[in-house]
């Protein structure tokens, strides 16, 4: 979950950036980030700190509406306004903060733009996390690995209970849909028609997850599907999924697939391809798509440009990942591919994210004995959190189609 900065912050920001990063990389060993709490004659004047900023967005310390914060733990008054996001979610996780409806509390703080005023007070981390971004490829090919380590492969059975059955991990398609399983297969179905798919015709997945979609395409339009993870507990259970079917599921990066195919998808993977390798990526999909083809790429988006990642998220839930911005995407297909469909329908993210908690949370009793009670506590943080910025449209959900420049095809898109 990326956020934002305006354009004139950043370059305020550039001037001391290359500075900081030298001093803290020359001083890595003996510096560390220390951050001095207040003593209690302060502590007053802090918690009108936290208390100003949170006003803001209507929300009151231990309050009476079901978005206000409740405090266990007083502490919290020092670590938020010091720490920023990632104290938060931190003092969240260890209990030392509470909100009864925690996706109205994030709505609320990303609606008017909090989350800015926290990163604005948190200029060394501020800095580090653009300079990661703007010095480094953080998704090379040794890197690409991590998220699959670290957040994929946490245990299937985690995913099993809180996802649909096709265990699709992605925004659902809730037009005309009452339940997640569903809104997962209307969208499934909404890609392959949007695909053009027939029977015999070769397709490429590139993040396959659980083999799902693969399952679909091959099941119910004839497809012969070729799909590639990172993650070794998907590409164990996809091949399970998809035996008997004409489905090959490889362990592989994007940019060792080899052949031709009709078609291709990539669902929810591109937040992990990084700006610094768009380019590659584009260029890749472009070598591999047949010339009268089509390739749906299926992402979240920013509706504004982001030079940073949330640093809680980073931490805990997608190392190494960066959502897109609108202008990122056209700047990256030029002279790769031609725009023929471009769909928004991020707030279904807001419901998807809701239902993956409700399952989560009902099914918690058969997951305690593996997983801590902090684990529980991210976990919802992470889903709920999200939930808050999809409503607040901070963040969408786009299926664009996209055609290369040599194609002769007329393309009609669907709904």
């Amino acid at each position: 979950m990326a956020h934002l900065l305006t354009v004139t912050t950043e370059l305020a920001l550039r001037e001391n950036l290359y500075k900081t990063v030298w001093y803290m990389t020359m001083n890595q060993s003996t510096t560390s980030v220390h951050f001095d709490y207040p003593s209690q004659s302060t502590t007053k004047q802090k918690n009108t700190v936290l208390e100003n900023i949170l006003q803001e967005a209507g929300i009151v310390i231990n309050g009476d509406s079901p978005w206000d914060l409740k405090i266990h733990d007083n502490r919290v008054f020092q670590i938020i306004p010091q720490q920023g996001p990632l104290g938060a979610g931190e003092a969240y996780m260890d209990g030392m903060w509470d909100v009864e409806q925690l996706d109205e509390f994030f709505y609320r703080i990303i609606k008017a733009n909090i989350h800015r005023k926290l990163y604005l007070r948190n200029k060394i981390s501020l800095f580090l996390n653009i300079a990661r971004h703007r010095l480094f490829n953080l998704q090379s090919k040794t890197r690409a690995w991590h998220v699959g380590e670290r957040h994929y492969d946490i245990g299937n059975d985690l995913f099993e209970i809180m996802l649909d059955s096709s265990m699709n991990y992605s925004c659902a398609y809730w037009k005309d849909a009452e339940s997640l399983e569903q809104a997962q297969m209307h969208k499934m179905d909404l890609i392959c028609r949007k695909l053009q798919l027939q029977p015999g015709e070769k397709l490429l997945e590139i993040g396959c997850g659980w083999g799902g979609l693969a399952e679909y395409a091959a099941r119910h339009f004839g497809a012969e599907v070729t799909g590639v993870t990172i993650s070794k507990e998907q590409h164990a259970l996809a091949q399970q999924r998809c035996r008997n079917l004409p489905v090959n599921v490889l362990l592989l990066d994007y940019r060792d697939i080899e052949g031709k195919f009709d078609k291709i998808v990539s669902v929810g993977m591109f937040e992990h391809v990084g700006p610094k390798n768009y380019p590659t990526y584009f260029g890749v999909a472009q070598r591999l798509l047949k010339d009268n083809g089509l390739f749906l790429l299926h992402t979240i988006g920013e509706y504004s440009d982001a030079l940073f990642t949330d640093p809680w998220v980073q931490k805990y839930i997608f190392p190494n990942g960066k959502v897109p911005s609108a202008r990122s995407i056209v700047k990256a297909i030029k002279n790769h591919f031609i725009v023929e469909d471009w769909h928004n329908f991020g707030t279904d993210y807001d419901r998807t994210l809701t239902a993956w908690w409700g399952n989560f949370q009902n099914s918690w009793g058969s997951l305690q004995h593996k997983y801590s009670q902090r684990f529980y506590r991210m976990w919802k943080y992470y889903l709920l959190s999200c939930a808050g910025y999809f409503r607040a449209k901070q963040g969408q959900l786009w299926q664009i189609v996209l055609s290369k420049p040599e194609s002769d095809i007329t393309y009609r898109s669907v709904r």
